[in-house]
């Protein structure tokens, strides 16, 4: 369990600890499972979450991917990369998922 998790995800870990451990094992061993290098992966990850509309994943993965160096404007490319797959509502609504994380611009 972990404090950096939405309660949602925290309750499932205490709760059923044998279905989380599965869980964190089966992302381990995909991750690990390839070539793509850690930043790669979050870049990806992030991608996911904008294209399967999910906020609280696209703020999960833009708030890791800042902790571990990544450009915010890397960030924001991402969610304009998504504009001709996912199209340009989901692509926008990943955009301001990312803001939501990365603050007001200066």
């Amino acid at each position: 369990m972990s404090d950096e998790l939405p309660p949602a995800a925290n309750r499932v870990a205490r709760d059923h600890p044998e279905v989380w451990a599965a869980y964190s094992e089966l992302g381990r061993a995909a991750a690990e499972n390839g070539p793509l290098d850690e930043r790669s992966r979050r870049l990806v990850k992030l991608a996911l979450a904008i294209g399967t509309g999910s906020e609280g994943a696209t703020h999960s993965h833009a708030r890791r991917a800042l902790a571990e160096g990544v450009d915010p404007e890397a960030l924001r490319h991402v969610a304009l990369l998504a504009i001709p797959t996912a199209g340009f509502p989901a692509a926008v609504a990943g955009l301001s998922w990312i803001e939501d994380i990365l603050g007001p611009r200066e």
